[in-house]
């Protein structure tokens, strides 16, 4: 049986030790923290490639735009039927707001969702004689399209280096000490393109996607199956409610 003296020895020593790898954990330099992490995923997640179905910078675009709040499973029910009906950007610009409604109406916010659609395709007949432009400037000056969606068509479609920040990129960077003090999108995609190689941009992305989505949860992280939980801040942090409440305060 342990005497008080023990009980507090042991405890003290169980602190002392926590408040040490804390401080390891904090005093990893970025380029260790972003290798131990490219090693991880390059291990463990080899291949990852967006979950949207496409096949060509069209489909992608349209399949991007009615993913905003909305699942990938959702939108890859939604667009065979809507391919089948609008298989170009000149198809969906003939088509009226009211029928584009009627193919999207299952996902979330579709009357904005149609009138973007529309928008979109007109101003790519019109400005970009029916080709979804590679550059995210360009794409930026389609309705309905932001700086993540540019940036996303930018990468996947035309391979060109960039690093769209969806919540599930930004929330999983600042976990792991990847990005730091990070009040937006736009800041954490500043750090981000920095120190990830440029080449492995299109992988970063999507590592960081799927990790959110299936591990790094919002709400439950399933850090107990985590390979990277031995680096992540958020995992060592000791007040898991108070990183959260922090880190929600500026999405």
């Amino acid at each position: 049986m342990y005497s008080y003296t023990d009980l507090s020895g042991q405890i003290y020593v169980k602190f002392a030790h926590f408040q040490q790898k804390i401080h390891i954990f904090r005093d990893m330099t970025k380029k260790e923290r972003y290798k131990r992490v490219i090693e991880y995923f390059q291990e463990n997640m080899p291949v990852a490639e967006t979950e949207l179905h496409y096949a060509n910078p069209y489909e992608l675009m349209v399949a991007v735009m009615l993913s905003a709040q909305c699942t990938d499973k959702r939108v890859n029910m939604i667009t065979p039927a809507f391919f089948r009906r609008f298989p170009d950007s000149e198809a969906l610009a003939a088509a009226t707001i009211e029928e584009i409604f009627e193919h999207v109406k299952s996902c979330s916010y579709p009357n904005s969702k149609a009138k973007h659609l529309s928008g979109m395709a007109r101003k790519v007949i019109l400005d970009y004689k029916g080709e979804i432009p590679s550059s995210p400037e360009e794409l930026m000056t389609l309705p309905g399209v932001g700086r993540k969606t540019a940036n996303v068509i930018s990468l996947v479609a035309f391979g060109r280096p960039a690093m769209p920040v969806d919540t599930h990129v930004f929330r999983v960077s600042a976990r792991l000490g990847l990005t730091t003090r990070a009040r937006n999108p736009y800041a954490a995609e500043v750090q981000l393109v920095r120190h990830f190689p440029e080449p492995l941009l299109p992988l970063a992305h999507h590592w960081l996607i799927l990790h959110g989505r299936y591990v790094c949860l919002a709400r439950k992280p399933k850090c107990d199956v985590c390979g990277l939980s031995g680096i992540c801040l958020y995992y060592n942090s000791g007040s898991k409610k108070s990183w959260d409440s922090g880190f929600r305060s500026h999405v």
